[in-house]
């Protein structure tokens, strides 16, 4: 059984994390934060959100993204 669909709604704001299989590494040197950091860029212009702060880790992230308006 899958879990519940999330609340959305216009301008809420969302905490996102996501960890390693096993806390095992995401991320194995600078290039690839660098590199994840492109990818959320040009993911939050595709989808016009915001971030307004992140922390990147070895094993896993947190993100805080607002959604459109």
């Amino acid at each position: 059984m899958s879990r519940p669909l999330r609340i959305e709604f216009e301008g809420a704001w969302y905490h996102v994390m996501s960890r390693g299989a096993n806390r095992g590494k995401i991320f194995y040197d600078k290039d690839d934060f660098t590199v994840f950091l492109n990818v959320l860029k040009e993911a939050c212009n595709l989808f016009n959100a915001t971030t307004s702060s992140y922390c990147l880790m070895s094993n896993h992230y947190h993100l805080l993204l607002n959604s459109p308006v």
